[in-house]
């Protein structure tokens, strides 16, 4: 029999249970089957393959019943399509709504149009509103209007409204299941209602007190409201100060407003003011991190590099921007193609000159990265673009210097003191321009509302490439070097 030991240190109250003897630790950290990185082991795979083509079905499920929801969602994307639509089939009953929330959203869409409509109508009905929402929301026209009809009234009605607002805002991310209660009742009232608990959400972390008109004027924590006498109104001991997130606001602000005011959740309200769902941080997690490597994969000019995207996708989001990178590349070329006379002449500027234009295109990705992250963040604003610029220009300029002085000094030796002088100023120049252009470029297309991690980085690279070849071959000329 597992014991519980209660000890009191001041105001800390400690909870200790003692697991019973031969009980299994967490089925996630098990040997057999997850690594030190709590990822799925090779071999435990491959004897889910082994088990898979040999038909062996009782061996196949008694290997997958163990593991948790989001084990099974990366199992299921270890596996090509076809033999993924097979291991689906044969663990039928373990393809819970929870291991459908979890699997990547192109595996999760192809699997949801494999199925029939009753089935995915069935998986919708046991998620959250918003994991729901996700889980029909890329579906063709035609399977959404199936998969509603399959629907209870309540269920469509909520997806239906969830779908109107845009995707990537709070409205179509936010959940409909939150609980909301009047400020004339007591402390003991609400305890009483939760304690209920008919028609309460699985999860929440705070309760939203509303007037008549649906308007939040407060917010209680779970803490709070145990903490405190049963005869006390919630109006005395509500938060007044909240922070509220329009229904239209993007979830990458979402994030940052999380962020910022170290929120757990947070009440959505519509135009009017009114309360229509919640934020929790659980979804913000997801938020913060699909931003991020969003971001990342913008600025490469990957698309959304995802490993389970189809090809044709894959192809048509990256061949643009390295069409975009032939284009600019050639802008280099013409300017090489200006000096080729002094090329000719002196075979060191051909050896010299990519130093100049790889230096200056690093400087410029690095500024770059910095400024993206710093719009990401509401860092860099209007009100202190000047200052980042400026700090962004000294920090390339003793950049600059430092790598002048270097390739300067090895240059006079290898070749001529003349040339040495030549690629040095040549080197501060660019990565000055690249400074600069790596705050400018970006900040650009933020002033034109465009994303400035999709093109900066093409446009970057061709500003210092440009400057470089340029500086470098017409300070040899001016300079007569050749």
């Amino acid at each position: 029999m597992a014991e519980d030991e209660r000890t009191l240190d001041g105001e800390e109250t400690v909870l200790a249970d003692t697991p019973e003897e031969g009980a299994r630790p967490d089925d996630r950290i098990d040997d057999e089957r997850m690594d030190e990185e709590n990822t799925l082991k090779r071999e435990f795979v491959r004897s889910v393959e082994d088990a898979l083509d040999a038909g062996a079905s009782g061996e196949l499920y008694d290997l997958v019943e163990p593991l948790h929801p989001a084990d099974v969602a990366d199992l299921l994307e270890l596996f090509d399509k076809d033999d993924r639509h097979r291991l689906a089939t044969e663990i039928t009953d373990l393809m819970t709504s929870e291991v459908v929330a979890e699997l990547n959203d192109y595996v999760r869409e192809e699997m949801m149009e494999a199925l029939p409509a009753d089935a995915v109508a069935q998986i919708a009905e046991q998620l959250e509103t918003d994991d729901a929402v996700q889980l029909i929301e890329d579906l063709d026209e035609d399977d959404q209007k199936a998969i509603l009809a399959e629907l209870d009234p309540e269920d469509r009605i909520a997806i239906q409204t969830a779908l109107s607002y845009p995707e990537e805002t709070a409205g179509r991310l936010m959940s409909r299941d939150f609980v909301a209660v009047p400020e004339h009742i007591t402390v003991g009232d609400l305890i009483d209602f939760l304690r209920d608990g008919r028609d309460l959400p699985d999860d929440f972390f705070e309760v939203f007190v509303i007037d008549q008109r649906m308007h939040p004027v407060g917010t209680c924590q779970l803490s709070w409201i145990l903490r405190t006498p049963r005869d006390v109104q919630l109006g005395d001991v509500m938060k007044r100060d909240q922070t509220l997130v329009p229904a239209m606001l993007d979830q990458e602000e979402v994030g940052l407003m999380f962020q910022k005011y170290n929120l757990i959740s947070a009440a959505v309200i519509d135009e009017d003011g009114r309360l229509v769902g919640q934020m929790t941080v659980d979804d913000i997690v997801h938020i913060i991190a699909e931003e991020a490597g969003e971001d990342a994969l913008l600025m490469s000019g990957a698309g959304e590099g995802d490993i389970n995207e189809p090809i044709r996708e894959a192809y048509s989001s990256r061949v643009r921007w390295l069409v975009a990178n032939l284009g600019t590349a050639l802008v280099a070329s013409l300017i090489i193609a200006l000096f080729g006379a002094a090329i000719e002449q002196l075979v060191a500027l051909a050896v010299l000159m990519p130093i100049v234009a790889s230096i200056g295109g690093n400087a410029g990705t690095q500024t770059m990265a910095v400024t993206v992250r710093a719009i990401a963040m509401n860092q860099l604003t209007s009100s202190n673009t000047g200052r980042i610029l400026w700090r962004e220009f000294r920090v390339a300029m003793l950049n600059g210097v430092t790598i002048a002085v270097l390739i300067g000094l090895a240059t006079a030796v290898i070749f001529t003191p003349l040339l040495g002088a030549v690629i040095a100023l040549a080197m501060v120049i660019n990565v000055a321009t690249a400074g600069l252009a790596g705050v400018l470029v970006p900040v650009a297309f933020e002033r034109l509302d465009q994303d400035p991690a999709v093109a900066s980085s093409v446009f970057v690279t061709m500003i210092t490439d440009s400057m470089g070849f340029f500086a470098f071959l017409g300070l040899a000329v001016a300079m007569q070097v050749v």
